[in-house]
């Protein structure tokens, strides 16, 4: 089957840009956030494009006052995988690598249309790959960008400006493999227990951005890790790698929610820096589709246009019920070096975790810390 896309020189495969490969978990996704300096009002979206389950959908939560309110979309993708949009939501590639714009028509109280550009070149994250015994779990790629904000946003009747002077955040872009849809009904022989440890902390700094990540397994040896800094302006492959990372995380008594953490690095002079980060509040990733019961990432919605708005209150939602795992904390983020010199930024601390980590004490499925 022909499409748009196929006018383009994009093809990864010999088969139309229609089809990817043979995996029916192959997906191919956008995701955006955005918060004020003070982190009073935060807002993140996505758009996954399902090519073998033939289906597109995408989201908006804005968070502001402790109120968490989601918009979720889905459609047929007829696959079209270059018409970026589902319902009153769209994508628009306004500058390659550069700038994207980012529109919801006003739909069940919640309305943006915003911009996003670029701070530096994105940086392209070691690929990730993990099995689960036998089976693929994951293999895919990920760019990740930090950038500015201008446009306006809107919450029911309440209208933020969004100034690049003062709003800046982060986007990806993913493609690859990973769970989506309805599960596998087939199980794994032999059964093993859930296990992942995932810590994201995209930073804006005055003048730079830095990009942190690991994956740990139930020992607490990374299988994917790393730590870079971007300057403002940077070109391809031009970022500072940072040496020895290491993310020490104090846990609230009796959770597995981070209630400050310390990373520790070394530049490339071998001189040491920490960056610590304090969290300013709590969105529920749920409210853009992940872990979402109803909503997960390529859900069958039905052969038509859906959309659905739900709030949610993070402060009351428990922290063990699995939907309410995968979070991520605004964080105020203050960085020291070995001069004693040092500033302050603002950014996301993304975590999930579920099974055992031996450094975090964590022995059984959702055990929280002593």
């Amino acid at each position: 089957m022909l499409s748009a896309g196929d006018e383009y020189p994009i093809h990864q495969t010999p088969e139309p840009v229609a089809f990817a490969g043979s995996d029916r978990n192959f997906y191919d996704r956008f995701f955006f956030n955005g918060y004020s300096a003070d982190g009073q009002t935060f807002f993140a979206a996505a758009m996954g494009v399902y090519p073998a389950l033939n289906i597109i959908d995408a989201s908006v939560s804005i968070l502001r006052g402790g109120k968490q309110a989601s918009v979720f979309m889905s459609r047929p993708l007829n696959m079209e995988r270059m018409d970026t949009f589902v319902g009153p939501l769209s994508v628009s590639v306004v500058e390659p690598l550069k700038k994207v714009r980012l529109t919801l028509k006003e739909t069940e109280g919640l309305a943006l249309d915003v911009e996003f550009t670029g701070r530096a070149f994105p940086i392209e994250e070691p690929r990730f790959t993990r099995r689960t015994g036998s089976r693929m779990m994951m293999d895919l790629t990920r760019m990740t960008q930090n950038g500015r904000w201008s446009g306006t946003l809107k919450m029911d009747g309440a209208e933020i400006v969004v100034d690049p002077a003062s709003w800046t955040g982060t986007r990806d872009r993913s493609w690859g493999v990973r769970p989506i849809g309805a599960p596998d009904p087939q199980p794994v022989i032999p059964a093993m227990a859930p296990q992942f440890y995932w810590i994201w902390t995209p930073t804006n700094f005055p003048n730079l951005s830095m990009f942190f990540h690991v994956n740990e397994d139930g020992a607490g040896e990374a299988w994917n890790q790393r730590a870079v800094l971007v300057m403002d302006g940077t070109k391809q492959g031009e970022g500072i790698h940072l040496r020895n990372p290491k993310m020490d995380v104090r846990y609230a008594k009796g959770t597995r929610r981070m209630e400050s953490a310390t990373l520790s690095v070394t530049d490339p002079s071998g001189r040491p820096h920490t960056v610590e980060f304090t969290p300013l509040g709590t969105f529920l990733m749920k409210g853009i589709g992940y872990g979402h019961p109803v909503w997960r990432h390529g859900a069958f919605q039905g052969d038509q246009l859906k959309v659905q708005r739900e709030d949610f209150a993070p402060a009351q939602s428990p922290w063990s019920t699995p939907e309410n795992l995968h979070i991520q904390e605004i964080v105020k983020a203050v960085h020291k070096g070995p001069d004693g010199t040092g500033s302050e930024g603002i950014g996301t601390f993304e975590q999930l975790f579920i099974g055992p980590h031996a450094p975090s004490g964590f022995k059984e499925m959702l055990d929280g810390a002593a």
